[in-house]
């Protein structure tokens, strides 16, 4: 049994003979099959040759003395095409054999006087087959860490970690070419919540509470695993790999790296998780600012985000576009922080003043955002809110395309939310008074172009009565809570 384990193991190397004698190349032939070897035999020279360069051979043994081509001929011949063929020379005497110089360049391994026996060339083809094996562990090796290197760009993109899990698990499964792997991600330092990601059925019931517990349920015979680490030392999760089929010398070091570019990125993930978390709590706080200020208008500015950000959709504007005309929309008005109260409050009828100071809030707003690195993107936006097409606007003048598209994006939203909301001074149009006074500003306060998309896409699709609009956006609104 265990001879014809040995024997099996050595099928993986192919050998090719070529001696113009044909009694040499088939007792060849018969000594390296039975000892486990695959070998072709030729007895042409030029025949070999193009056998060679046609089929793939890890050894070649060859005679020296042919016709039409003597063995160092052939050789030359055939590094042209192959540099990795492992060539040992035949001789008849070891002083027939070509100079020294002549088999280093022509990377020849070795030569061999012949015998009746044949253990001493035996000896040569396994030191030659160790060494074919060797290099084939290493481009294996090396052919996995560019494989790695392709797929890594992708995970440090990825925002989901629903999406994060599913593409370790596919290059897990494209690295080590098996359908078993199990990998299990904790989201929080109380490790309360956790998702685990299942490939195959070998892994699919290991479980536990921690990376540790996991670990000890998830043993299993050449298998692969590492605890994952954030950059403190702390476990956030345990990824586990079954290769099919035995190991080299090399996956235990291959899934070290990979093992450590999971950590990288799922730290990655895990920092820009909570920059985002910060990033919304500021979001949040500015706009609570923003509704202390006014009670009066509290929710529009929300609205007015959300029928921005469907305008711009209905317009073909891509997501990022979308998301900046959502946030500019959410802050059009958080310029009115620097107004005094006693103006914004005033239950009267502005003065000319007054009128001119609260018109500020556009520039103030472009103020307060262009301090924050954050929202420095939408400071031009919320400053154009206010212009006009017909150029009659603050606080630039700008008319037309000199206006920012996305500040005539906001325009329509918020002179559509301003009319249908109820404010101290009046109360709410009706949708349809508000789609008239639309009409009207078309190409003069309003892009016209923009007002009918609006219309037609946006204003269409709302319930008639101005009153439960509001409502019921109040809500919805209020449930997602602003998701940007």
């Amino acid at each position: 049994m265990r001879k014809n384990r040995f024997q099996q193991s050595k099928q993986d190397i192919s050998i090719f003979t070529l001696d113009d004698d044909p009694i040499m190349t088939s007792s060849l032939q018969s000594y390296f099959q039975n000892v486990g070897y695959h070998v072709d035999t030729e007895n042409d020279p030029l025949t070999a040759i193009e056998k060679i360069r046609a089929g793939s051979y890890d050894i070649l043994l060859l005679d020296f003395l042919m016709t039409p081509l003597y063995g160092d001929q052939v050789v030359e011949r055939i590094r042209e095409f192959n540099r990795d063929l492992y060539i040992i020379l035949l001789t008849g005497h070891k002083s027939m054999a070509p100079p020294m110089r002549t088999m280093r360049a022509l990377d020849i391994q070795g030569y061999y006087e012949k015998s009746d026996r044949f253990d001493q060339l035996e000896l040569l083809v396994e030191s030659c087959a160790k060494s074919i094996r060797q290099l084939r562990l290493i481009r294996k090796y090396q052919q996995n860490l560019s494989e790695m290197a392709g797929a890594l760009p992708a995970l440090y993109k990825l925002n989901e970690l629903d999406q994060l899990g599913k593409s370790i698990l596919d290059s897990a499964e494209a690295l080590w070419n098996t359908k078993d792997v199990y990998l299990s991600i904790w989201e929080d330092m109380s490790m309360q919540k956790c998702q685990r990601f299942v490939r195959g059925t070998v892994l699919e019931e290991v479980d536990g509470d921690t990376p540790e517990d996991v670990e000890r349920n998830a043993v299993r015979e050449n298998m692969l695993s590492a605890i994952l680490r954030d950059s403190t030392g702390c476990a956030i999760g345990y990824l586990g790999v079954l290769p099919d089929g035995p190991q080299d010398i090399y996956s235990d070091r291959l899934f070290r790296i990979f093992a450590k570019q999971c950590e990288a990125s799922l730290g990655n993930y895990f920092l820009m998780h909570r920059v985002r978390e910060n990033y919304m709590d500021m979001i949040k706080s500015i706009r609570l600012m923003v509704d202390a200020k006014d009670i009066f208008t509290r929710g529009h500015s929300d609205r007015v985000a959300y029928y921005a950000g469907k305008l711009a959709e209905a317009l073909g504007k891509d997501p990022q576009t979308v998301l900046r005309v959502r946030l500019a929309g959410l802050f059009h008005d958080v310029g009115k922080m620097a107004v005094p109260e006693s103006i914004l409050l005033s239950p009267g009828r502005l003065s000319d003043e007054e009128r001119k100071e609260i018109q500020k809030h556009a520039e103030y707003g472009d103020r307060i955002l262009s301090g924050v690195s954050a929202l420095r993107q939408i400071a031009f936006i919320v400053r154009g809110h206010h212009e006009r097409i017909d150029g009659k606007g603050y606080p630039d003048g700008l008319s037309g395309p000199e206006i920012p598209e996305e500040s005539r994006i906001i325009s329509v939203a918020d002179t559509f939310d301003a009319m249908t909301s109820t404010r101290r001074y009046r109360k709410n149009m009706t949708l349809e008074e508000a789609v008239r006074r639309l009409k009207e500003a078309r190409g003069t306060q309003l892009d016209a172009g923009m007002v009918d998309v609006f219309l037609e896409s946006v204003v269409s699709t709302l319930p008639g009565d101005t009153e439960n609009l509001n409502q019921e956006l109040d809500r919805i609104l209020a449930e997602e809570e602003f998701q940007l």
